[in-house]
């Protein structure tokens, strides 16, 4: 599992961003203090860096400077400075690439995938889960056991995926919602039970029973 260290002072992006690379399949590192941030990147060794430009000590510039005086892990600078010479002077001090908010989570996504599959080509980025006798294939949306295949939605498909990823652990239902729209506040809470109901079914009709197990006042676990 990839480690990604987020670079990033506004709470409300930083939690954001931590969501979906949690919910990506990724494990997403908060930097809560930007005084140091180069001592942190040694202490975490993270696979790839989102860095925000406007922090409250050094500048994105600086630090990216730093981090580069003695690594080369990938850099992407994810900011709402949005000229040319920002990008260029980015670019020029040993960024990756150059990410303007706001930003379409989806090429974020790929911008991340991209560039961890350039710069580690040895390591495989999962393209289907296995767990208990039943394959996801993120590619198709799909789910696979004993030779027969069902097709899952895009909340399914992210719901079991978000599950998977944290087999063997109890998933709260407000973690689930919070991945999947951000915040649960806004959200009905019934749309995620007609979901895990429909989960439970498809998985049924490929032959495996009991995959999503109910913890009463908890949340799932498969």
């Amino acid at each position: 599992m990839f480690k990604i260290m987020i670079v990033e002072d506004n709470e409300l992006i930083r939690n954001e961003i931590y969501n979906l690379l949690n919910f990506n399949g990724y494990k997403p590192i908060k930097v809560m203090e930007f005084n140091d941030v180069a001592k942190q990147v040694k202490e975490h060794n993270p696979d790839l860096i989102l860095l925000d430009i406007n922090l409250p000590d050094d500048d994105g510039f600086k630090i990216c400077t730093e981090i580069r005086g003695f690594s080369k892990v990938p850099i992407i600078i994810v900011t709402s400075r949005s000229t040319n010479i920002d990008e260029l002077m980015g670019i020029t001090l040993g960024a990756d690439d150059f990410i303007t908010k706001p930003y379409n989570t989806q090429i974020l996504l790929a911008r991340i995938a991209a560039i961890l599959k350039r710069a580690y080509p040895s390591e495989k980025i999962a393209e289907s889960l296995e767990h208990n006798g039943m394959t996801l294939n993120m590619l198709k949306s799909t789910i696979e056991h004993d030779n027969k295949s069902v097709e899952l939605t895009k909340n399914e498909l992210k719901i079991l995926h978000y599950l998977l990823i944290n087999k063997g652990k109890i998933v709260s239902r407000v973690d689930i919602l919070e991945c999947l729209w951000d915040s649960a506040l806004f959200v009905n809470d019934n749309t995620l039970t007609v979901n895990i109901t429909r989960i439970r079914s498809k998985i049924e009709e490929i032959g495996i029973k009991d995959y999503i197990k109910t913890k009463r006042g908890q949340g799932y676990m498969v």
